[in-house]
């Protein structure tokens, strides 16, 4: 009776671990099928991502070829010309290489627009050195009360942009010529001026002095409107209500001035003291109909010939390009500052400033 039980047993043991070697197997195996599954979905993400990125410096090669024929052909800038037209959404599939499959639904689509970044006041302009610019402080302070914000606020936003600038201590003399009238300042960048140092080693540059304290907190370095935020009294309501109105282009360029052919009627009687916020608005529906082709039409049409402060023009050379990729997964949504040179320039043309992604 025992032989029996003892085999009956053994073959008991045999079909656990059969079974127990089977189940390992199948784990292992799966195991390996899922990683494999995770590589091929990581590699196919990172495909996208690069065909989105691709997609994008088209896109930014359309806008700047546009800005460049707008220049070529137009003195002035306003709404009515090309570059003001959206991109609506379009598709790009039969453009993109990929292996098609039966049945698959695949999306690829490009929307877009280009903004006036001269239509919105820079901040930059508030202080030069950590001096303030009481002229650009009164528009400012303008802005904030057609708004129906306290005008007071724009004491304190010139105060945090001044106290966030760096200081460039004058050039030596007797230092090696070769930096040019057009230097890049105290980076050494070189940027627009054309003669001037490129990468800081023509000539000698200033160095920068150390922060002045602050009224409140350590001074930062102002780079983007959200950095408001830091400002005592800014509470993301008030920001949300500046931001279709404000930008912070790059440091170390002149003053901008604000394109009275693109400005919203808040800021165009900011630009012009004395006048009404009702007025702005006849002037800026008045606008859509025919744009201010000279200096000499708004002037004599806002201000009744009066001289108006230097703080404004009719052409732009800042734009902000927002553009909107759908492939497939992939999303990317970002905004672009491309910089308009003047043609006859040397270097003229368009150059990417830089590329934000949301």
């Amino acid at each position: 009776m025992r032989a029996p039980f003892r085999a009956r047993r053994q073959r008991g043991v045999a079909v656990v671990t059969a079974l127990l070697l089977t189940t390992l197997a199948i784990s292992i195996v799966a195991s390996l099928f899922w990683q494999q599954q995770v590589q091929v979905r990581s590699m196919e993400n990172q495909r996208l991502q690069l065909q989105t990125k691709w997609i994008l410096r088209g896109a930014l090669d359309w806008a700047s070829l546009v800005l460049r024929q707008d220049a070529y052909t137009s003195v002035y800038t306003s709404l009515d010309q090309v570059w003001a037209t959206p991109l609506a959404e379009t598709r790009l599939d039969q453009y993109i290489e990929r292996e098609r499959v039966e049945g698959e639904n695949f999306d690829a689509t490009l929307s877009g627009n280009i903004i006036d970044a001269t239509s919105r006041y820079n901040l930059g302009n508030l202080a030069r050195n950590r001096d303030k610019d009481e002229q650009q402080v009164a528009i400012l302070q303008r802005l904030l009360d057609n708004l129906r914000l306290d005008p007071r606020m724009g004491n304190r936003i010139a105060d945090f942009v001044a106290q966030g600038q760096q200081v460039a201590a004058p050039a030596d003399p007797a230092a090696t010529p070769g930096g040019g009238s057009g230097g890049g300042g105290a980076e050494g960048g070189g940027g627009s001026g054309g003669g001037g140092g490129g990468g800081g080693g023509g000539g000698s540059v200033g160095t920068a002095l150390p922060p002045v304290p602050p009224v409140n907190g350590v001074p930062i370095p102002l780079l983007q409107v959200d950095d408001l935020l830091a400002l005592q009294g800014i509470t993301p309501a008030i920001l949300t209500q500046l931001r279709p109105f404000l930008i912070v282009l790059p440091a170390g360029i002149e003053a901008t001035k604000l394109n009275v052919n693109t400005v919203p009627a808040e800021l165009l009687a900011a630009i012009v003291p004395g006048m009404s916020l009702s007025q702005a608005n006849s002037l800026v529906a008045r606008r859509k109909t025919a744009a201010w082709r000279t200096p000499a039409d708004f002037q004599s049409q806002a201000a009744n010939g009066v001289d108006l402060p230097d703080t404004w023009d009719i052409k732009s050379s800042w734009f902000i390009v927002q553009s909107r990729i759908r492939l497939d997964r992939a999303a990317l949504n970002a905004e672009s500052l491309i910089r308009r040179n003047p043609v006859v320039s040397v270097g003229g043309g368009t150059q990417v400033i830089w590329t934000r992604q949301n």
